[in-house]
């Protein structure tokens, strides 16, 4: 495991522009993402226009030129792509499955209306698979948000004043073992492992979920009193990471000292941190270690 201190961030984000070749469209779903994206892209004179989806996108991105839509509303969607010359598109932010019983759709979203029923079916990479081909049929370029922003990637080394020990490494080298097997079964991106032992692992409630699952263990006594135990996060083996990276920020960190964690341990250059500086400033807090980790598809 690398010990390695990680170089510091740079403010502000700067963005990959040989990526891009007009002006960027985003699809925003939950989080910061959408508006730390579009901050970057403002700062740097890259146009841009966000479709906002309602019930899902933060109020953040009415800072920029935007749209918002509801589900099933792929017309409009579509034509506020067109009408703002968007053919690079970043799709960011978590969403919910729609409820088709109540879905309204618009006469666009008639048109594709099999490739809306088949949202309802299967796991989340075969779904997210499906969204980044159909808009690649229809001519799009869709980007990861690494791609545009790579200082949003988590780097190698250790980032925080804490580093692992010996015992910690052996345990987030375990629980890299647990994620890669959950991936091949699309399960979940996150695992928590102490000496030796799993003591939790991430399916379709998500890591802060899990990690209240683990507080509660640390509450009944059923580990010691010190810090003990890792969380790590990694992306699935084939995983469609264009759309769905995982991602770590300060409330994770906090959630994972509440947990009684020593520290946490992702896949470097597959994890994205809008929150970097915010992150290692919280872990420092509760003295938990945060470290990137090499991570090697050949090894899946």
């Amino acid at each position: 495991m690398s010990q390695r201190r990680a170089a510091k961030s740079t403010a502000p984000f700067a963005p990959r522009a040989a990526k891009i070749t007009g002006p960027l469209g985003i699809v925003a779903g939950r989080g910061r993402f959408p508006a730390v994206i579009a901050e970057a892209m403002t700062a740097h004179d890259i146009p841009l226009h966000i479709i906002g989806l309602r019930g899902e996108a933060s109020e953040a991105i009415e800072r920029f030129p935007h749209t918002w839509i509801s589900w099933g509303q792929v017309g409009k969607l579509f034509g506020a792509l067109k009408d703002h010359g968007c053919t690079d598109i970043v799709i960011i932010g978590g969403v919910n499955r729609p409820d088709f019983d109540k879905l309204r759709i618009d006469f666009g979203a008639v048109k594709t209306l099999p490739f809306l029923l088949s949202l309802a079916k299967g796991g989340d990479d075969h779904v997210l698979s499906r969204i980044v081909r159909f808009f690649e049929d229809k001519g799009y370029r869709v980007h990861g948000a690494g791609e545009v922003l790579p200082d949003l990637l988590a780097p190698v080394g250790t980032l925080t004043a804490k580093a692992p020990s010996a015992g910690d490494q052996a345990d987030i080298a375990a629980a890299l073992k647990v994620v890669r097997a959950l991936g091949r079964l699309d399960i979940g991106q996150a695992a928590v492992v102490s000496r030796g032992h799993v003591l939790a692992v991430e399916a379709a409630e998500g890591t802060d979920a899990m990690l209240r699952r683990c507080a509660e263990i640390r509450r009944l006594g059923r580990t010691h009193g010190t810090r003990q135990g890792v969380l790590v996060k990694a992306p699935k083996p084939g995983q469609e990471e264009r759309i769905d990276m995982p991602t770590i920020g300060a409330e994770t960190i906090r959630r994972a000292a509440a947990a009684g964690l020593a520290g946490v341990a992702v896949a470097a250059g597959r994890v994205l941190m809008a929150e970097r500086d915010d992150a290692i400033a919280a872990a420092n807090a509760d003295k938990l270690f945060l470290v990137g980790e090499h991570w090697d598809d050949a090894d899946d």
